[in-house]
């Protein structure tokens, strides 16, 4: 990086400290409130910026309050949707947004959790007071809502990477911390995705400077099922063993994409990587193609939470093969659980 460039980052990431900590301090003077809902509110966030398995995590919450007998919602911003104020993604019945009007990720949330509302807002006060009049839950769930600060939570849940937890330790816009790593002292528990136990004993080691008691879990994603793209029936993950793929994905961490795909006996020819949370045109998957021909693939792999952003433009001169995966506790299940039954007792 050049040297002007580098310290006009330096100065703009001053700026952005100073802002953080102004901030802080009027939460701590009560200057600005977080106001209570009349439910008990679950939080799933991160420190840095882009994916850490949130969306996934959000799924695992909600099936863990449904196990424990209670209605969740999930409230989302719904980054990257082309409408504003509070929408109803979906209700008891069904989805009543698409894609486009939800954002990728609640869409998805609301395709895999049948049943449970969910609505997307700027302000996530008024968005969880929506799902309280309106549907009647007992529990919200609050996607990426760790720097949100007018709701007041009971279960600060915070998600770190397993692998390069941190990205370069500095903050936005010289690194990818939202916050300083001090802000680890305001979670409840934390949930390390990925890495192998050498990687995560080092990020616990770091989570204990800052916070000494929090509970700290480890999960990992799981192949869960792949189907073909206007193919109704999925198939068992394995189905992809063997097979000759072009991979492609906009997520924040494709790296760990491929690895899922590797994993299942794949033989990628290549993995192409657009921008988070980017909206295929068709002149982007002819690209696809051809590079899938040239490659001597049989075909094309992505992700489920890029299928949402493809499916009606979706080609059908190549088969288009959709992985969808879930988190799976790998250590903590017990720890897990009894933050969610606290959070309910009181």
């Amino acid at each position: 990086m050049a040297p002007p460039v580098a310290l006009g980052l330096s100065a703009v990431t001053a700026g952005y400290r100073g802002l953080l900590e102004v901030r802080e301090r009027l939460y701590g003077w009560g200057v600005l409130r977080s106001r209570r809902l009349q439910c008990p509110v679950i939080s799933i966030g991160n420190l840095t910026l882009g994916g850490s398995g949130k969306t996934p995590a959000v799924e695992l919450a909600v099936r863990t309050l449904q196990e424990l007998g209670v209605r969740p919602a999930v409230v989302s911003r719904g980054y990257g949707r082309r409408s504003s104020g509070v929408q109803v993604v979906a209700d008891r019945t069904g989805l009543r947004a698409d894609p486009q009007g939800a954002g990728d990720e609640p869409f998805l949330l609301a395709r895999r959790l049948s049943g449970v509302p969910v609505v997307v807002g700027e302000n996530r006060y008024e968005a969880g007071r929506r799902c309280l009049e309106s549907f009647g839950v007992e529990v919200l769930v609050l996607d990426d809502a760790f720097q949100h600060r007018t709701v007041e939570k009971d279960l600060e849940i915070v998600l770190v990477s397993g692998r390069s937890p941190w990205g370069n330790g500095h903050l936005f816009p010289r690194g990818p911390l939202r916050e300083p790593l001090s802000a680890l002292a305001r979670a409840h528990l934390v949930m390390v995705v990925g890495g192998d136990p050498p990687e995560r004993a080092r990020v616990g080691e770091e989570v204990r400077r800052h916070n000494p008691e929090a509970p700290i879990v480890a999960a990992d994603y799981e192949p869960l099922e792949c189907w073909q793209v206007r193919e109704t029936a999925p198939c068992a993950p394995d189905t992809l063993l063997g097979r000759r793929l072009l991979g492609f994905a906009g997520i924040a961490r494709p790296d760990g994409f491929r690895r899922t795909v590797e994993r299942l006996g794949v033989s990628l020819t290549g993995l192409v990587e657009f921008p988070d949370h980017y909206w295929y045109e068709p002149e982007d998957l002819a690209a696809l193609v051809r590079q899938a021909d040239a490659a001597g693939a049989e075909g094309l792999v992505t992700t489920e939470k890029d299928y949402v952003r493809l499916s009606a433009i979706a080609l059908r001169t190549i088969p288009i093969w959709i992985l969808s995966v879930r988190l799976r506790l790998t250590e903590g299940h017990a720890r897990w659980r009894a933050a969610f039954e606290g959070v309910l007792r009181r």
